[in-house]
């Protein structure tokens, strides 16, 4: 049986899309639609917000989506939450409005439909790009998977549950506590 072929875009075909709300991504140059997140993924992004807001000291951007980051020309991605630096960031907003980089800090929250995608092709862009920081938060089991980018690969920091602390290296070496994030 014959596949049909699909045409990839550019991120400058993506940025001349109709504005959406809805979570959309271009990932290798194919448009990635997904469903709003469930309220359990609300919460979790909510309370890792709030936490990284305290943790830094509101010095640099922070994010959350819908937002676009533009990695290449073939991948914009709509991270959970972003956290660039500042001006020695990778990551830097362009005169088009849109990021452009990777950023330091990038938090994906795992859900049936996006999991897979997260660590697997997301995992790939992030750590080809140089983000320095990836967690992956699983609300349905309390932990949070954290991987740090060293020599140009990430490494696997640890994975942490709702009583586990650990240092952030992309946050200077921050005490990142854990308690109250997981919580329903």
């Amino acid at each position: 049986m014959a596949q049909a072929i699909r045409e990839r875009i550019t991120a400058t075909q993506y940025a001349q899309l109709p504005e959406t709300n809805l979570p959309v991504e271009l990932i290798d140059g194919e448009i990635i639609e997904m469903p709003s997140p469930f309220t359990v993924h609300q919460a979790m992004s909510r309370q890792l917000f709030l936490l990284l807001h305290q943790l830094t000291g509101g010095k640099g951007d922070l994010l959350f989506a819908p937002m676009d980051v533009h990695l290449d020309e073939f991948n914009v991605v709509q991270p959970d939450i972003f956290w660039v630096s500042g001006p020695e960031s990778r990551c830097k907003q362009g005169d088009d409005g849109y990021w452009h980089g990777a950023p330091d800090l990038v938090v994906e929250i795992l859900s049936a439909g996006t999991g897979l995608r997260d660590r697997r092709e997301k995992f790939r862009l992030y750590e080809k790009h140089g983000s320095r920081e990836y967690w992956l938060a699983e609300p349905g089991q309390s932990y949070l998977e954290v991987w740090s980018l060293a020599d140009g690969q990430f490494k696997r920091l640890g994975v942490f549950g709702p009583d586990d602390a650990f240092e952030s290296l992309a946050l200077g070496g921050a005490k990142v506590e854990l308690k109250g994030v997981f919580a329903e």
